[in-house]
């Protein structure tokens, strides 16, 4: 009795926290918004214990912050920030674009071959939700695409770690996204590309590929920090 109850309060924890995540990358929950463990648990439906757990999780991923007397805070990136997630997300991506190119073992042939074909279709589904400019269903399919493309490597520690950052940078961009009147120029689109350059083993096609993806985010930085309007204000249209 005690492991099937351990594993429904960490089933319902890890709901909780995946439905709140998704409210934050959705923009209905917009960073400096406040709450407490109690109001959560009343929107859900649920004992508080869950609730708080599932709180402290997304503290620990960055996307919260904990107020031992106020409850929790939606975290607030800032351009800077945003900069710098994508800046790491630039080294470490060197790192993969030598790895995945090693050859799998035997084994894991069969696998990484099935694996590809899945990535494929994310990237098509992505690529095409950002050139209609459907920022819903593409946040759902870009975060897919990249964390089964990082499964391609095999190492659990980076595809989390590049994960992590991915979410952060699509809730600092979120708010900004929604407040253009156009976003669909600052989506990137450029998934199918990528498989691409992986499926031909085209090491220098790859690194072309994540250099536009990275230049693009910084370039749209760049949009943020200027002057005047056309950048969109955080928090509107959400």
């Amino acid at each position: 009795m005690c492991a099937s109850g351990a594993v429904t309060r960490s089933t319902l924890r890890q709901q909780i926290a995946d439905a709140l995540r998704d409210e934050v990358l959705a923009g209905r929950l917009l960073p400096g918004r406040e709450f407490t463990v109690k109001q959560i648990a009343e929107q859900y439906g649920v004992s508080a214990t869950p609730v708080r757990e599932a709180l402290f999780d997304l503290s620990a991923q960055g996307l919260l912050e904990s107020d031992q007397h106020r409850g929790f805070r939606v975290h607030q990136f800032s351009i800077a920030d945003y900069r710098a997630m994508v800046e790491a997300r630039a080294l470490v991506m060197d790192g993969v674009i030598r790895d995945v190119f090693h050859e799998p073992a035997p084994e894991r042939r069969g696998d990484y071959r099935d694996a590809l074909v899945s990535v494929r279709r994310r990237a098509e589904e992505a690529a095409r939700a950002a050139r209609g400019g459907d920022l819903d269903i593409l946040i759902g399919y870009d975060l897919r695409f990249w964390r089964e493309l990082g499964g391609l490597i095999g190492n659990g520690y980076i595809s989390d770690f590049l994960q992590r950052l991915r979410v952060q940078a699509w809730m600092f961009a979120v708010p900004y996204l929604r407040g253009d009147a156009d976003p669909r120029n600052w989506l990137w689109n450029g998934h199918t590309d990528l498989v691409a350059a992986i499926t031909h083993r085209d090491r220098e096609a790859l690194r072309t590929v994540i250099n536009d993806y990275n230049n693009h985010a910084l370039s749209w930085a760049d949009r943020l920090s200027e002057p005047g309007p056309a950048a969109g204000e955080p928090g509107a249209g959400g």
